[in-house]
Parts: structure tokens; C-alpha cells; sequence
């Protein structure tokens, strides 16, 4: 029983953590930067984030891996350094766990490839699958607990990315989608779509994350709970809806707005509850507060 497992099975909940993107902006990550790079070039400011949120009380934190296969590194021309890169964030995110005095379970992060599948795009089933289980491996070398498939919009991609996943040897996968408005992701899948598909995958969990805040997600979570499916639920929203102030995007969901949501979506029968884009360790330690997580973290 993995780091992962064990907390499944001994947790009542388990806090996941907050966006990393947004945490290296505010440290300086210029636009158009892969912050993959940042493994290598600035790997204290990684661990420095990991560590936020650690102590703010997440239990599972997640790789700064988002964009980290060959497809999408392709735009920076950093195709070839992809399994250096995602190797990097594991082993960042697993030392800075192991660092801490309570069980702290590392997710290797796997976002979309940012390119549209065939018959919308160019993108080829096979290639996706390729390109995600040699990431998928690179994560599992650097020593991650789980795969953590996140913000999917085209089902498609996220079965490419579930099998090249599941070609990387024996880890728990974990699967989620980013639904919109209207309750449907960018290429119009519900949340009852998803979880019919991921039942027939052998994934430990699904849920949402990203999306347009808190309500969205909580949607989607209530459409996947009613089916009765079997898999643990994951709910990580985005912090509110960014809006422009100063020339700068602020995401308007306040940390007690989150804490709200956490203590729905727990009393809704959800495991694993973080948070996605704008959020921060503030917004985790008013979850963690929120879930009486803090005396028995």
C-alpha cells in the first residue's frame, strides 16, 4: 500500500492542495514560461510552494507538471527534455513530502496537451497515449504516489492520457475534467458522460477541477454522486471567476468562500477536496479549518 492508498484508507478526507501556477507568478514567472522549466532552473522556488501548502494542511500535493508532455513542450521547443523535466518536479514534490512529520502523498500531475483530438484537430489518438505514458513514467521514476489526470475537456484525451497512464506500471490513477457553464466541459462531456467512461477504466477516483469556480464544480460532483458509481470524488475548483484589477487577474473566490464550499461538497460525500486556479495556502488553511483538519493534521 502506497503513501496514496494509505491515506484513503485512513483518512476520513483527504486536502488536496491549491494552484502552483498562480503561486509562481506572484514569484515572478514571466508569461509564456513553461513553469516546468522552473524544476530545473528554480527548484527552491517549487519546493517553496510545495511547503505552503503542506503546512497549510494539504495531505496530497501535486507535481509542477500540469504541461509536461512532449506535445504541449513542443510550443517552447522543449520536446526532448520532457521526461528530464517531469522526473525533476516528482522527485521536488517527494523530498519536500518526506520532509514533513505526517504521511504527505505526492500526485503526479498530467494536464491536456493543448492540442484538439481528430476529427476537431490534428492530434492522433495513439501520439496523445505515447506522449502521456512517457510522462506517465517520468513521474513514476521521480517517485509520485498517484497519476493525476486533470482538467480534461475532450474524453477522448483523457482515455489517451488514462492508458498511456496506465502503461507505466501499477500506481492508483486518478482522473478529473473541467466542466463549464451548463454543466459540460469545452467539448460539451457532462459529468455523467465522464463517469460511465472512467467506471470502465479502472481509475481510483474522479471528479472536477478548473472549470469557472465553485458552483460549477459542485454541479458536476452532485450529477457524478447521484450515479452511484464506485469511484472516490474529487472536487478542486478554480478560486471564483478571474476579473482584471490593476492590469492584473484576481480571482474573486475569498478563502472563506472556499472554506464554505469545502464543508458542502464533504457533507456530499466527497474524499478528496482542494483547490485549483487563483487559490493559495490561505485558501487552504480556511479548507482545512473548515474540515477540523488542522488539530489532526
Amino acid at each position: 500500500m502506497n503513501k496514496f492508498e494509505q491515506l484513503l484508507a485512513e483518512q476520513d478526507v483527504i486536502l488536496l492542495d491549491g494552484a502552483m501556477g498562480t503561486m509562481l507568478i506572484n514569484q515572478g514567472l514571466k508569461p509564456g514560461t513553461p513553469p516546468e522549466l522552473w524544476n530545473i532552473e528554480e527548484p527552491e522556488r517549487i519546493q517553496a510552494v510545495h511547503r505552503a501548502y503542506i503546512q497549510a494542511g494539504s495531505r496530497l500535493i501535486l507535481t509542477n507538471s500540469f504541461g509536461g508532455s512532449r506535445i504541449r513542450l513542443r510550443k517552447h521547443n522543449l520536446e526532448n527534455r520532457s521526461v528530464e523535466l517531469n522526473r525533476a518536479a516528482a522527485k521536488l514534490a517527494r523530498q519536500e513530502a518526506d520532509r514533513a512529520n505526517r504521511i504527505i502523498a505526492v500526485g503526479g500531475s498530467i494536464g491536456p496537451t493543448g492540442e484538439l483530438m481528430r476529427p476537431y484537430g490534428k492530434l492522433d489518438y495513439e501520439e496523445a497515449k505515447v506522449a502521456f505514458a512517457e510522462q506517465a513514467r517520468a513521474l513514476v521514476e521521480g517517485g509520485v504516489d498517484v497519476l493525476w489526470i486533470e482538467t480534461m475537456s475532450d474524453l477522448n484525451e483523457a482515455k489517451a492520457a488514462i492508458e498511456g497512464a496506465q502503461s507505466s506500471g501499477t500506481l492508483p490513477i486518478v482522473a478529473t475534467m473541467s466542466f463549464e457553464t451548463k454543466g459540460r466541459t469545452m467539448m460539451g462531456v457532462t459529468p455523467n458522460q465522464a463517469l460511465r467512461t472512467f467506471t470502465q477504466l479502472n481509475l481510483i477516483a474522479t471528479g472536477a477541477n478548473c472549470g469557472k469556480g465553485p458552483d460549477e464544480v459542485e454541479y458536476a460532483i452532485n450529477s457524478m454522486r447521484q450515479d452511484g458509481a464506485g469511484l472516490f470524488l474529487v472536487a478542486k475548483p478554480n478560486a471564483g471567476i478571474p476579473q482584471m484589477v490593476n492590469g492584473q487577474v484576481v480571482y474573486n473566490g475569498t478563502p472563506q468562500i472556499m472554506a464554505d464550499f469545502a464543508k458542502r461538497v464533504y457533507n456530499n460525500g466527497v474524499k478528496l477536496i482542494g483547490a485549483c486556479c487563483g487559490s493559495t495556502p490561505e485558501h487552504i488553511l480556511a479548507m482545512a479549518d473548515a474540515l477540523n483538519l488542522r488539530s489532526s493534521s
